[in-house]
């Protein structure tokens, strides 16, 4: 099954959802906005390890998906505020899931590392 969107072809709606949300960013900047209004500035501040341009383009591409707002303030300086809609807020949920089960899975990964990587000498 194929699903158009935005004159886009997707293999299925897996294939459309990380198309709008997957990446290295998306996802972490619809959390760091979450439920709030946020400036650029701030977010910016959020996220240190992603550079100006790329925050740029991915609120961009999150805004032209509908799943952030943008509000730009006509005063000097600039003030630019981001926060989600309605289907951006929708993923929250979907999100926290997703950070509960890193959450676990690294507690797991650890757990089972720490018990195989004891530093008993075997007996020979």
């Amino acid at each position: 099954m194929t699903i158009t969107y935005k004159n886009a072809e997707y293999r299925c709606s897996m294939d459309l959802t990380l198309g709008l949300i997957g990446g290295k960013w998306k996802s972490m900047i619809l959390w760091y906005i979450g439920e709030k209004t946020i400036r650029f500035s701030d977010l910016r501040r959020s996220l240190p390890q992603i550079t100006q341009k790329m925050l740029t383009q991915q609120l961009r591409q999150l805004e032209e998906n509908g799943l952030v707002n943008r509000l730009i303030y006509t005063q000097i300086p600039p003030k630019v505020e981001y926060s989600l809609t309605e289907a951006g807020k929708s993923l929250l949920p979907i999100l926290s899931t997703l950070c509960q089960w890193g959450l676990n899975h690294a507690n797991e990964v650890e757990s089972t590392k720490q018990k195989t990587n004891c530093n008993c000498h075997a007996i020979t």
